[in-house]
């Protein structure tokens, strides 16, 4: 049961791996403020105070702790830590579904040392889904009033064309438009689909699936060189990519910095940075808070228009 505070909305911020840059952006994070909420971050208490003094920085985040499972070096993966990593996600949701928090934020974790663990995990959309039943969960990405959303998600791009269909299309198309409305605000949603092939396959000269399946699942496909021009964007509130490294590249140059992922379909708010562990920059303070403190005010910001 959600017991939403609206002027000042409970965030839970998960630090996500622990080699990588989220503790020291929830410190930076904490360091700068947010004067509209309160955020609690979960995270290993003296992972979070060690990274504060390897940036120069003190530690006053609220912080919910869940020891680590050993020693985390920055930029070190460690696969003994993913359980902690998921532990973290766990208290979240957990915290979620008692009415403590009223959103969750998270910080990046690594796919890679976690599926090291044995276990299945593509990604926090995917594993947040199974956790809380959602069976179409649609990855949105935002940067200031540019959202694209992702009709498939942490795919091998030769598996793409086959993940396609008019029924999956469809569905997404229906989740992206409801959210618009009901997470956003949107009385009428006007969305933009991209096609699979370049030009929308040239009439079949250039692959079946725009005409076979993309096609017959909207009024009428637009072409990915056309639907990025600012005359385009104008006229939508949405663009629908097909995969991954279609819609990405573009926000990201648009919203460098500061661009959030947002999880639809879910039965909880759930925010994100749009970026990854950065295992290069842990520990070294030049790892650029943007995102995170981007992904608390959408986080806010949805909160508010949610309890409206």
């Amino acid at each position: 049961m959600s017991t939403s505070r609206a002027d000042r909305p409970r965030i839970a911020i998960t630090s996500g791996e622990p080699a990588g840059v989220g503790p020291e952006l929830c410190v930076q994070l904490a360091a700068g403020g947010i004067a509209d909420c309160d955020f609690v971050v979960l995270g290993d208490r003296e992972l979070l105070a060690s990274r504060a003094a390897a940036i120069g920085l003190p530690c006053t985040a609220a912080v919910e702790h869940y020891a680590l499972r050993a020693p985390a070096r920055a930029g070190i993966l460690d696969s003994k830590n993913s359980p902690y990593v998921i532990e973290l996600l766990e208290a979240a949701l957990a915290g979620l579904a008692a009415g403590r928090f009223d959103a969750m934020v998270t910080a990046p974790v690594h796919k890679g040392v976690i599926a090291d663990t044995g276990l299945a995990f593509t990604g926090h959309t995917e594993y947040l889904a199974e956790r809380t039943g959602c069976a179409r969960p649609v990855m949105l990405l935002v940067a200031g009033t540019l959202r694209v959303a992702l009709v498939t998600t942490h795919l091998p791009l030769r598996r793409v064309p086959d993940a396609l269909s008019q029924p999956e299309i469809e569905a997404v198309i229906g989740v992206l438009h409801d959210d618009l409305i009901k997470k956003f605000g949107i009385a009428a949603p006007r969305i933009a689909v991209l096609g699979l092939n370049p030009h929308a396959g040239e009439g079949g000269h250039l692959g079946s699936e725009d005409d076979g399946i993309i096609a017959p699942a909207i009024a009428a496909a637009r072409a990915p060189d056309t639907a990025f021009v600012p005359r385009e964007l104008a006229r939508c509130d949405a663009v629908l990519a097909m995969y991954h490294d279609q819609g990405l590249p573009t926000l990201k140059h648009a919203g460098f910095g500061h661009a959030v992922n947002v999880t639809l379909g879910l039965p909880v708010l759930r925010t994100s940075v749009d970026h990854g562990t950065a295992l290069d920059l842990a520990g070294t303070g030049r790892a650029d808070v943007g995102s995170l403190a981007a992904a608390v005010a959408l986080a806010v910001d949805l909160v508010r228009r949610r309890d409206l």
